[in-house]
C-alpha cells in the first residue's frame, strides 16, 4: 500500500468528495483506510447502566484506497505516490514535484 498512517489525503470519489483528512488506521489486506472525520456512519448504542439513555454515535467507516489521493507535504497538491530506490533505501516520492514524502 502506498499510503500510511498519518498521511494527509484528499477524497476524490463518494459522498465526501473534495474533503481532506488524516489517516488514522490502514487495512492493507482489504485495501482500505480509516480517515479522521470522513465517511461517518451513525451507530445506535444501547445504554450501559440502568437509568442511562441510549445514544446515536457517529463513527468513521473505512474508505477504499482507490477513492483517495495523498497530499504532498512539500508542494501541497493531491498527487499519486511513486517509489525511488536510493542506496538500498526505498522512498515514497510525489509524482508531481519528485520530492520524498
Amino acid at each position: 500500500m502506498k499510503v500510511k498512517k498519518g498521511d494527509n489525503i484528499l477524497v476524490i470519489a463518494g459522498k465526501d468528495k473534495g474533503r481532506t483528512g488524516k489517516i488514522m488506521k490502514s487495512f492493507p489486506r482489504e485495501l482500505k483506510v480509516l480517515v479522521e472525520g470522513i465517511n461517518l456512519k451513525k451507530k445506535h448504542v444501547r445504554p450501559k447502566k440502568e437509568g442511562e439513555k441510549g445514544q446515536i454515535v457517529q463513527i468513521p467507516a473505512p474508505l477504499d484506497i482507490s477513492n483517495i489521493k495523498v497530499i504532498c507535504p512539500k508542494c501541497g497538491k493531491a498527487t499519486r505516490v511513486g517509489y525511488a530506490v536510493d542506496k538500498d533505501i526505498k522512498n515514497r516520492i510525489c509524482k508531481k514535484c519528485k520530492q520524498i514524502i
